[in-house]
């Protein structure tokens, strides 16, 4: 019988190549993945990751609730207290499980491909479903050169709302982005002068925009957002350094320590450093939202075929896609092969089928120790022969979201495409 639970799993930490290349083979390239969970002290889960309510503080009531699940991740979470593979993604083949970290520094190129492999080492970027039961602090994550400082690398990130993860909005479906033109640094120092008084008042110089499901944003770094209720796909560079930078939010404290985590020492207390770290330009931007604002944007036009597949994140930083992810669509009983450029993270947000030799399946409910079908990490060969899709239900879509590394996909949109 295959183990149905990861504590019937024997973990490989040395001489992980048989294993990985025993996945590769019975996955014809797609490799299984276990669910990865995260919590966050400071934060309140939004109840939309199909993890069973009483797993949400499975970590305990002290390292906070779950309120995240990464993908084909093989960085790892910046927790205090957190446990040793906190954030890092398993390979799942054979009664076996093996850190896809591992297997990415045996065996390189082979899962993530040449070109990765040889600029980076690793697999440098990974997604999440980031969940909520209301907003998160209006906060930034560092750029490379700040988040060198402190041994990091900076973290841009982009968002996507799967209408399959949002059927109720939670408490406030509204993400806060940078500030209002005209504001001032000296308003913003203002806000850190007035951290311990309660509310900042931070907010006072944001605007918010109303978040819709099917639709996303790309988050440089250095811009602060207060992300909102709505369950979030988020592609990222393979980082979790932030600075939070409002100090109460929904009546609960946010310590000085969550806008310094990331930040020198000897800075932890110099106000205009922390107002320095934001990039003024994007922040007061007064087309934001035309610059920053996804649409889906199809990659063809295949309905007649009965699939879809749409580019859900795309665009460039200062000239770099630093990640680009696409949501598919199979109709009922469909089979049908889709190539790639590069190797991908993906996740089944609905229906059942199979990824070549795999099945794929979206769960209704995960115990916290639960092994899924849901979850796999395409290899860049097997992307680049085709991966064949097969719906295998009679009466609902297969749908699944995949995000890919840097530069993997040349010919993606460019943000506003979707406009013209």
């Amino acid at each position: 019988m295959p183990a149905k639970s990861v504590k019937e799993l024997e973990t490989v930490s040395e001489n992980v190549k048989p294993v990985v290349e025993a996945a590769i083979e019975q996955g014809a390239g797609c490799l299984r993945l276990s669910p990865n969970w995260v919590p966050r002290s400071f934060l309140h889960p939004g109840k939309r990751l199909k993890l069973h309510p009483d797993d949400l503080y499975a970590y305990g009531l002290d390292r906070g609730g779950i309120d995240e699940r990464w993908f084909a991740s093989t960085t790892e979470a910046a927790n205090e207290g957190r446990v040793p593979d906190e954030g890092l993604s398993y390979i799942v083949c054979d009664g076996k499980r093996v850190l896809l970290r591992d297997a990415v520094e045996e065996v390189g190129a082979a899962i993530v491909g040449s070109a990765i492999w040889k600029k980076y080492k690793r697999w440098p970027v990974y997604s999440k479903f980031f969940d909520n039961m209301g907003p998160i602090p209006h906060h930034m994550h560092q750029n490379d050169e700040q988040a060198a400082k402190v041994g990091q690398d900076g973290k841009p990130e982009s968002y996507y709302f799967p209408r399959q993860q949002n059927n109720v909005g939670n408490n406030f479906p509204y993400t806060f982005f940078g500030f209002c033109p005209g504001t001032t640094k000296a308003q913003v120092r203002k806000c850190l002068e007035d951290w311990n008084k309660g509310d900042n008042g931070i907010l006072d110089l944001a605007q918010a925009y109303r978040l819709k499901p099917g639709t996303g944003w790309l988050v440089p770094p250095c811009v602060l957002h207060a992300p909102g209720s709505l369950c979030t796909y988020e592609p990222q560079w393979g980082s979790d350094v932030f600075g939070m930078y409002q100090s109460l939010v929904e009546g609960r404290e946010v310590p000085w320590s969550l806008l310094t985590k990331d930040v020198p020492p000897d800075k932890h207390q110099d106000l205009d450093y922390l107002v320095e770290q934001l990039d003024w330009e994007e922040n007061t931007d007064p087309n934001f939202k035309a610059n920053h604002y996804l649409e889906p944007i199809p990659v063809a036009d295949t309905a007649s075929e009965g699939y879809m597949d749409r580019w859900i994140d795309y665009g460039r930083i200062n000239g770099w896609q630093f990640v680009s992810a696409k949501e598919l669509t199979v109709d009922p009983g469909v089979r049908v092969t889709i190539p790639d450029t590069g190797a991908c993270g993906l996740i089944t947000v609905q229906g059942e089928g199979k990824i070549n030799n795999l099945r794929l399946a979206c769960p209704t409910l995960i115990r916290f120790h639960d092994l899924t079908d849901d979850e796999v990490f395409v290899t860049e060969d097997a992307a680049k022969a085709g991966v064949v899709y097969e719906n295998t239900s009679a009466t609902e879509p297969l749908v699944v979201l995949r995000y890919f590394g840097p530069e993997a996909n040349p010919d993606a949109p460019e943000i506003g495409d979707a406009a013209k």
